[in-house]
């Protein structure tokens, strides 16, 4: 089996099953926004902006503030990124990352999701949290927590780890090595699923009053897990939740990630400059899922996005102008260090780009000469950071909320993605002005929600109920399917 094509203009004739549709049944575009808490995400420097809020990250009005205004923009989710360890790879120490505020400091993305759902009926959290550093049994249960408290509207997004800085300060020397971190993680998974899919019966809770007993023990059982990593005997310290487990979202792109996402992911998060990327990385993640004896379409991918927008073409490139008074090259130069693991600081700024002997750093100016479309462009290391210095590596939209539109559709049918994780560059402005601007150009191209559908995140993301589908690997730890075996 392979994956089908996607030949539909306008994104509405012969959709391949199983992709969202709004009700003029064309192809439905998903939002995310994303966002992280910290002052200083994807585009370095713009926390100086007059309008911008970042700095209110540690507030819970901020977070709260900014749920409301997803939700009243019909926004599917609050996609929140994490990091356990500065970017210390530029200079080869934290000076400039501190300095320049890039993902330092940030707090966990977990605690701010309970008040947010409070103040939300529909929007959708999606969490960053690694697998390398926690035990599985504590964060299962926090995971859990988090399914009841916001009645099933949480995913996770699974991350192995990146930044060396992170294992060091948990003690280790080094990472582990990067297909050793997927061998780790597939077994942490597995602990999580039988903790959340295989202790419980449905019924285990039976809160009978008049006989005091409120568990039945003879529906909860030990998972007795002994594996490479861990060993973990005993039962789940939470009953099932609305979901049991969160949607699973994951966003490594090596042939190892996709593997990785082909066995467990739910939506993945893509980041591709260009169209050209964009369509192969989103192809390959369906093909993985069909080897895993997936569906294709079994998968929501969003690619990442960041749009500057107003009421005019005119107004929405001088609202860019602007931004780029407040770019920073050297916070620019931190993230594209640790992105790509090498340290920018050893070169001048003005040097011209073929004079760098580095392959990762001739192959990301090769696809931003792509994203760009100009070939006339002297690539300096100055001009790599403050191509990123307005919505760090993914490719940014600027114009009219319907030429915004216009331009999410010509991607979505030419890609195959099923969103876009919106990327802000001054917050909560970037999002106000998407509610206002784009979301109703959308919705008269027929391509967007004009109301939330009711139920739980998976259910909203794939309309086939609360739980983990039967041909997804996760559900073979089920009582039900091994009852059922």
């Amino acid at each position: 089996m392979s994956v089908p094509s996607n030949e539909n203009a306008h994104g509405s004739n012969d959709l391949p099953e199983g992709v969202p549709t709004t009700a003029a049944g064309k192809r439905e575009i998903l939002f995310n926004a994303f966002d992280m808490n910290c002052v200083a995400h994807q585009s370095p420097g713009l926390w100086r902006h007059p309008e911008d809020r970042a700095r209110d990250y540690n507030t819970l009005g901020y977070w709260t503030g900014l749920a409301q205004t997803l939700e009243q923009g019909l926004f599917d989710g609050l996609f929140i990124a994490d990091v356990l360890g500065p970017y210390d790879v530029y200079g080869s120490s934290d000076e400039a990352t501190l300095k320049a505020g890039t993902q330092v400091p940030v707090n966990d993305p977990m605690l701010v999701v309970p008040p947010m759902a409070a103040v939300t009926k529909n929007l959708t959290f999606g969490v960053t949290a690694g697998t390398a550093y926690e035990h599985p049994y504590p964060f299962a249960r926090r995971l859990a927590t988090l399914d009841h408290l916001t009645e099933g509207r949480v995913g996770w997004n699974v991350v192995t780890g990146y930044l060396p800085s992170a294992a060091i300060n948990m003690g280790q020397e080094d990472q582990m090595e990067h297909d050793e971190r997927y061998n780790h993680a597939d077994e942490y998974l597995d602990v999580v699923y039988k903790l959340l899919e295989g202790s419980w019966e449905d019924d285990a809770v039976v809160n009978d009053k008049e006989s005091g007993v409120f568990i039945d023990p003879s529906k909860v059982h030990r998972i007795e897990h002994e594996g490479t990593y861990f060993k973990t005997p005993g039962i789940a310290f939470t009953e099932p939740s609305p979901q049991r487990t969160p949607v699973i979202y994951q966003a490594g792109a090596s042939t190892r990630g996709r593997a990785f996402a082909g066995k467990h992911a739910e939506a993945v998060f893509i980041n591709s400059p260009t169209d050209d990327l964009i369509k192969g990385t989103t192809a390959k993640i369906r093909q993985a899922l069909v080897e895993s004896g997936r569906d294709p379409y079994d998968v929501r991918v969003m690619s990442m996005q960041t749009i500057v927008t107003g009421a005019t073409d005119e107004e929405a490139h001088a609202k860019y102008e602007e931004l780029t008074q407040y770019i920073d090259v050297e916070g620019g130069l931190v993230l594209m260090s640790g992105w790509m693991g090498i340290n920018l600081a050893e070169f001048e700024l003005d040097e011209p780009i073929g004079d760098v002997q580095s392959n990762a750093i001739q192959s990301a100016v090769e696809t931003f000469k792509k994203a760009s479309g100009d070939d006339s462009i002297e690539w300096t290391v100055r001009k790599l950071a403050e191509w990123c210095g307005v919505g760090g590596f993914g490719p940014v939209i600027v114009g009219s909320g319907a030429t915004v539109a216009r331009e999410l559709t010509r991607i979505q049918d030419e890609t195959d993605v099923d969103g876009f994780n919106l990327a802000y560059h001054i917050t909560p402005g970037t999002f106000e002005d998407i509610v206002e601007f784009v979301v109703p150009e959308l919705q008269q191209l027929g391509r967007y929600k004009t109301e939330y559908a009711e139920g739980t995140m998976r259910h909203k993301l794939f309309g086939r109920g609360d739980h983990l589908p039967q041909n997804h690997y996760g559900s073979s730890f089920a009582l039900r399917n091994r009852a059922a075996v």
